[in-house]
């Protein structure tokens, strides 16, 4: 009977001792702890530590609308290939295809089985004779719209997993609202400006044959895009628009103009196929700059533009803002190219996990957004613990004076609770909130709430005249 005694004491004892020592981290005296076990401890959530409450929505529509945008190119290429002489182009939700008005012109019995044999899921709308107009069906519409929150979430949360944040949480909310959760993070905006990033790359040609291009001003200062595009707007060509590179000053890092460039819409590359983006220093003046690599199929559609546009110019483009448009002077082998900007070098980090994490098929919209200070977090913790030590006095107090020897084994008990309730939140790196730190004060009156029930029935049957003994037994 002793020996089975003994052992649990002995088991007891070893499980406080442990969940004390993983408890060691979330105290000031983590720095007693040796490296492998500060990996363990309370993480404090949101509402203790500060942080950021960010809901989003995701635009489906402009998922789908960038989709036509990118079948409407596809098949104008495949129309080409088969030599037909058409025009292809998109009008809001519609793919719009106008058959060439000469003799050697395709039938439209000839494209609509061209289009049937590549995109059979296409809705034939309009079947006249100097049109055809295709459209999307409603179920692979509302497919565009759901893969593109899907891949929202799984960019997000890249993002914010290459930026080393810890405990986020990031979750879907709705049908198209992604709710993101971060605590203690200190550069709130910059976390924001890195997950609404679109991070779309694309390269186009820089239109320098147009008679237009010679009047346009060279550069503007910052906020003077808008009156260049109303100047503009009547004159650009059906196939070109407007672009503008932001230039930086090295000492101050500000922008100081935007460069102004007629650029073609078509867009010869996408950064579909980018397999790295990494942060690099150019040799003259010491900058960062960003080096991507392609996979194979990247490196050889690369490789076959810059062949095919010698001499001319090609813009590397991020999210609609012009960061270089260097001469290709000879064609580009081995699948890598560079970002040059002006970059700080935070700015170059956040571009390349942007780029690495991938590109949203949607932009995402605000709807709310809360930046909670860590100030307010210090002071629920601090009124936390005052609730919790006076909460956990009283009981005591009250078990010890009522209940005399008794009480101290019922104190005991509700202490050793709480030791092993914050060494088990401790081993799995809870995240301890508000309604955490009220639930541990109520398993305090809880852990000795049993106790007294057992305390009342044994006074119960002293009163009925049984020894100590048997008292105990039915009480318990």
């Amino acid at each position: 009977m002793k020996k089975k005694f003994f052992w649990r004491i002995t088991l007891i004892a070893l499980t406080a001792v442990i969940s004390i020592v993983f408890f060691i981290p979330s105290t000031p005296l983590s720095y007693l702890a040796p490296e492998w076990l500060r990996e363990y401890g309370l993480v404090l959530g949101l509402d203790l530590q500060g942080g950021v409450h960010l809901v989003y929505r995701v635009e489906g529509e402009k998922a789908v609308s960038n989709e036509i945008e990118k079948l409407s190119a596809k098949l104008r290429d495949i129309l080409n290939a088969k030599g037909f002489k058409t025009e292809v182009k998109k009008e809001q939700l519609d793919i719009i295809i106008t058959p060439s008005r000469r003799v050697e012109s395709p039938t439209n019995s000839e494209i609509k089985s061209a289009v049937k044999d590549n995109y059979p899921y296409l809705t034939l709308a309009d079947d006249s004779p100097d049109r055809l107009i295709y459209r999307l069906p409603a179920s692979k519409i509302s497919e565009i719209k759901d893969s593109s929150v899907d891949v929202a979430l799984q960019t997000i949360n890249n993002r914010i997993d290459q930026r080393g944040v810890k405990e986020p949480s990031i979750r879907k909310q709705g049908t198209d609202e992604i709710m993101v959760q971060i605590p203690g993070v200190k550069d709130a905006e910059q976390i924001i400006e890195l997950i609404q990033r679109i991070a779309l790359l694309e390269f186009k040609l820089v239109d320098t044959e147009s008679p237009i291009a010679a009047q346009l001003p060279e550069s503007v200062p910052p906020g003077g895009e808008g009156k260049v595009l109303q100047e503009f707007a009547s004159s650009i060509p059906e196939n070109d628009e407007i672009l503008f590179g932001r230039v930086v000053d090295r000492e101050t890092k500000e922008v100081i103009k935007k460069n102004v460039y007629l650029m073609k819409k078509e867009v010869l590359m996408t950064g579909e196929h980018l397999i790295e983006a990494k942060v690099s220093l150019d040799n003259m003046y010491n900058e960062p700059n960003i080096s991507m690599s392609f996979d194979d199929e990247g490196a050889k559609e690369f490789e076959r533009i810059t062949e095919a546009h010698k001499y001319k110019n090609l813009a590397i483009i991020l999210d609609n803002n012009v960061y270089s448009a260097p001469r290709i002077k000879e064609k580009i082998s081995g699948g890598k190219a560079q970002i040059e900007g002006s970059f700080t070098l935070d700015e170059a980090n956040d571009v390349a996990i942007a780029l690495k994490s991938g590109s949203l098929k949607a932009p995402l919209e605000n709807i709310h957004k809360v930046i909670v200070g860590p100030s307010l977090g210090r002071d629920s913790i601090n009124a936390g613990i005052l609730a919790g030590i006076i909460g956990s006095i009283l009981v005591i107090g009250f078990m010890l004076f009522y209940y005399r020897f008794s009480g101290l084994i019922a104190d005991f008990a509700m202490v050793l609770n709480i030791i092993l309730l914050l060494g088990v939140l401790s081993i799995f790196k809870a995240t301890l909130t508000m309604p955490g730190i009220a639930g541990i004060i109520l398993a305090v009156g809880m852990a000795v709430d049993s106790n007294v029930l057992m305390f009342e029935r044994i006074r119960e049957e002293l009163r009925l005249g049984k020894s100590p003994r048997a008292a105990i037994d039915s009480g318990y």
